[in-house]
């Protein structure tokens, strides 16, 4: 039988949790429960796990404020081939580093992906978006009115795009620029887009598969997500997907946003 973990709360001093994984590991080592960086109110996760296995870290964030330090926490945890869990303005979204495999085959396994999913990234404005999609002019000008926003553009993928995120039959990526303040600030820790897919779990039942509460969140993710960046309760919308691949634009999910 495995042995429980201990259920006490170790408080680090501040500098120490914002090393992030090595903090984790310190953590994990100790079999502890949760753990609280210099006594703030971002605590970890206090779900249960067994020692030497990852346990998912839960980090409150200011919704319009984020902290620096936590999402340089989570930007860590990305650049080290781990999942992501942040809101944007259509609810909660798993992420992944672009170029990580692994990282990849952990999203797809997290999402059971078919093999012909779309892809998308997220980016911190056009000018990223512009290095992974070719964009006419025409095209340009709808993105620019509806950026950033609630929107997911379909576009044909340049070979900036390693080909294992490319649509298979279409050779489309699909691209958003998000506007939340928790997404945008991530961004801006990592220093280049990320490969994000809308959180919806196929092991929960259709009408409990998107999930708005981050304690939620944490406790369905299981240690397959290494950080849920939480900020209160999220939107249960989808984006609006717009497909360039054709003469004119075509609308192919109406979301939340209203396309200008």
């Amino acid at each position: 039988m495995s042995k429980e973990p201990q259920t006490c709360t170790i408080l680090l001093p501040r500098g120490y949790g914002g090393r992030g994984l090595e903090a984790r590991r310190y953590a994990t080592e100790l079999g502890v429960q949760s753990l609280c960086v210099g006594g703030a109110s971002a605590a970890w996760s206090t779900h249960l796990y067994n020692r030497g296995t990852p346990m998912t870290q839960l980090l409150e964030l200011h919704p319009t404020h984020p902290q620096k330090r936590l999402l340089e926490m989570a930007a860590t945890a990305l650049h080290s081939g781990e999942l992501v869990v942040y809101p944007n303005e259509t609810g909660y979204a798993v992420a992944c580093h672009v170029g990580d495999k692994g990282a990849l085959d952990q999203l797809v396994a997290l999402r059971r992906l078919p093999k012909e999913h779309q892809f998308t990234l997220i980016c911190r404005d056009l000018s990223e978006l512009g290095s992974y999609a070719r964009v006419e002019n025409s095209a340009y000008r709808i993105l620019k009115r509806n950026t950033p926003g609630p929107f997911t553009f379909v576009l044909p993928a340049t070979k900036e795009v390693p080909r294992r995120l490319i649509h298979p039959k279409k050779k489309t990526i699909g691209l958003r620029v998000p506007e939340h303040p928790v997404a945008t600030g991530l961004l801006e820790a990592m220093g280049e887009p990320l490969l994000s897919t809308t959180l919806k779990l196929p092991d929960l039942p259709d009408d409990e598969a998107t999930l708005c509460d981050p304690r939620d969140i944490v406790a369905a993710v299981d240690k397959r997500v290494a950080v849920v960046l939480g900020c209160g309760l999220g939107s249960d919308d989808e984006s609006t997907i717009v497909d360039f691949t054709a003469d004119e634009p075509h609308i192919t999910r109406q979301g939340a946003g209203e396309l200008l």
